[in-house]
């Protein structure tokens, strides 16, 4: 198996690491985020102020939204990764260790708070010549909650954690039979790289499968003897999800484009702003740099990941076999531009939130901001269930994948043995 791997030190770093961000999560609730003063009258916000004031103004989705990606996740994913790192150090891995690790792979990239400050800077630039605007600690906390969070992903070897789980006793097939599985490497199987039609891959915790008969490509073949992750070759109807959710964002998003995402008054002037009218508004002011990012995140990534699934999806369909290799970086970067998106989301939440004076200042946030809140979400379910191997399934270059049944076979470590050059060129890499 081919992937991409952290090979850290001991686990007493990310544990520290974890135990830092845990420490800055908290102080960042207690803390205050920003206070402006308005002709003599002050008001000061913190995290939950903006969520909030969007409830309390009838956008509830947005608010609801704004508090997962930017409190709730957080707190969560970061206990987690305490209790996983906790976990680790005893001798054999709790049975609930591996499902509570798959967990966190899934609602790590909701927990936002490197998109988060970026809004804050935002918000904070249109602030300025409105009032006077005073930086609360909790913005300083986000960043270094930033990056410690950062770092505890960077210095851990999950697989020093799969490690420690013994691999044994038998894969549940779905029609309730079970088949006895032993853990092997490739120095037991002769070095001879299997046939790819016959091996499988966890998704979840990358331990491989060697099967007797070629696994088929949509239907489950049982439970991983690791983590407990249901073992399928391929996404099940990956390509028609992913259409549907892409048609979806495209319907959003004309809509979060048209409709303006909030409306400003001061003294009593003013009117509403769309996403492009508030990118020109700071070029105008001569925040080029500022006014460049909020056009490429909020304008630029959403129609590139909505062009770019359309033209994977598209070539899939007709069985393409050209630019396979630009296809598959074309999706490594769309999965991971689409929640920078929230730049603008999280802005409005900001503003809303502190600018509530009346008719002497007020913000408030208008339809747009759903439409555009639903297109950020929407292309990143939808980059979730886009299977890239599908684009080299159709151009032949996985092997054969038939839907007959394959019977459960041993269970391979995937840290051992190198494929000749001709293997390789079979494999497909599992994990991008």
């Amino acid at each position: 198996m081919l992937e991409r791997r952290n090979k850290g030190g001991p686990l007493a770093t990310p544990l520290a690491f974890c135990i830092t961000s845990a420490a800055l999560y908290l102080a960042t609730l207690a803390s205050s985020l920003m206070t402006l003063n308005l002709y003599g009258r002050e008001r000061s916000v913190d995290l939950l102020t903006g969520p909030m004031e969007l409830l309390h103004e009838g956008w509830g989705e947005v608010g609801v939204l704004v508090g997962l990606v930017t409190i709730l996740a957080p707190g969560i994913v970061i206990a987690m990764m305490g209790m996983i790192l906790t976990a680790a150090f005893f001798e054999e891995l709790p049975d609930w260790a591996p499902h509570l690790l798959a967990w966190y792979e899934k609602l790590r990239p909701w927990s936002m708070m490197e998109v988060y400050i970026l809004g804050i800077f935002v918000a904070y630039t249109k602030l300025v010549d409105m009032a006077h605007v005073e930086v609360g600690p909790a913005a300083y906390l986000i960043a270094a909650l930033m990056i410690s969070m950062a770092a505890t992903d960077q210095t851990l070897d999950q697989e020093r954690i799969w490690q420690r789980r013994r691999v044994e006793g038998a894969i549940q097939l779905p029609d309730g039979n079970q088949v006895q599985v032993d853990r092997v490497s490739m120095a037991d199987l002769g070095g001879h790289m299997p046939p790819p039609e016959h091996m499988l891959s966890c998704h979840s915790c990358g331990l491989v499968g060697v099967f007797p008969e070629p696994v088929p490509q949509t239907r489950s073949v049982g439970l991983c003897p690791r983590c407990g992750h249901n073992l399928c070759k391929r996404k099940n109807n990956s390509l028609s999800r992913t259409s549907a959710l892409v048609l979806s964002a495209f319907v959003f998003y004309l809509p979060a484009n048209l409709f303006p995402v909030m409306t400003v008054i001061k003294v009593g002037s003013g009117g509403g702003h769309t996403i492009i009218e508030g990118a020109i508004e700071l070029w105008e002011d001569g925040m080029i740099p500022l006014s460049l990012l909020v056009l490429f995140a909020s304008v630029t990534v959403p129609v590139a990941k909505i062009l770019g699934l359309s033209y994977m999806i598209v070539t899939t369909r007709l069985g393409s076999t050209k630019k396979l290799m630009l296809r598959s970086k074309l999706f490594r970067i769309i999965d991971v531009i689409g929640r920078w998106s929230m730049i603008d989301v999280f802005m409005i939440s900001i503003l809303v939130a502190v600018v509530r004076f009346s008719s002497l200042a007020n913000v408030e946030a208008n339809a747009g901001v759903v439409s555009f809140a639903a297109v950020v979400v929407i292309t990143i379910f939808a980059a979730h269930c886009f299977d890239p191997r599908l684009m080299w399934d159709v151009a032949g270059r996985n092997g054969q994948l038939p839907e007959d049944d394959a019977c459960a076979g041993n269970a391979v470590s995937e840290s051992s043995g190198t494929p000749s050059p001709e293997e390789q060129d079979k494999m497909e890499p599992v994990r991008a």
